[in-house]
């Protein structure tokens, strides 16, 4: 593993245009669970059940009841070594900019400045009628909450099954994948698209694909360096060996 972190070290001190790819493993080890978990109160509910904007025309207090019990466990959680590795590297003006398929703020409190987040913001409440936006400091107290500005009820700012991701952020995702020349992949199974085809883009641009995860993912056959582990385990050293060579 130390030879294949060094490898990973030289490539990416070498780059003029690193990005990074963050998914559901990386929030994961600051005990957020995947968002197919098993565990926890609302095991016996399908995301596709919930997440839709079907189900929250049917019962958005419901819908509500699930978002404000991710709110307070995202509010919970606190950024791990692997976050903040990220945020370093971008202190070190090495990585340009990090795209996140995750809805939490981890990445925000760890540190990081740049970032396109293309699923979203948990914390964040948007109006289904005139737009208004509130940010959440706390998960809402009368369920469904409603909108300061037109009195209708607001939904979570998050992208659901069946929407489109944000057009400007899907835009900006892919331009920086055709400019970059490696992408740092972590924590993401590559499948859910079309987040999984930024990997591809860089590789079909000529760049390096490096990825971090605990096992192979549908991004694994097209990366250059595998790091198999914990990201919050290795990306911190790899940092180290970065500060190293450069």
């Amino acid at each position: 593993m130390s030879d294949l972190i060094e490898k990973a070290a030289k490539i990416i001190v070498k780059s003029k245009n690193l990005i990074a790819l963050t998914g559901a493993g990386i929030s994961a080890e600051s005990g957020i669970p995947t968002f197919r978990g098993e565990e926890g109160l609302w095991s016996k509910y399908k995301p596709e059940e919930l997440a839709t904007p079907e189900a929250f025309m049917r019962n958005p207090r419901i819908v509500w009841e699930w978002y404000a019990w991710r709110i307070d466990m995202v509010l919970s959680a606190k950024p791990n070594p692997a976050h903040r590795a990220l945020a370093e590297l971008e202190d070190m003006g090495i990585l340009k900019i990090t795209i996140t398929q995750n809805v939490d703020n981890l990445h925000e409190r760890a540190g990081t400045k740049k970032l396109i987040k293309l699923h979203g913001d948990i914390l964040t409440a948007r109006c289904v009628s005139c737009g208004y936006k509130q940010h959440l400091s706390a998960p809402p107290k009368d369920l469904p909450p409603k909108c300061p500005s037109c009195g209708d009820i607001l939904r979570p700012d998050v992208v659901w099954f069946g929407e489109p991701l944000p057009a400007k952020a899907i835009e900006e995702a892919f331009e920086s994948a055709r400019r970059a020349d490696v992408i740092l992949v972590v924590g993401t199974s590559g499948v859910v698209y079309p987040a999984g085809l930024i990997p591809h883009v860089v590789k079909n641009y000529g760049g390096k694909v490096i990825e971090v995860n605990v096992s192979e993912s549908a991004i694994t056959e097209i990366t250059d360096i595998f790091l198999r582990g914990h990201a919050g385990k290795i990306l911190p050293v790899l940092v180290l060996k970065i500060k190293e060579l450069a």
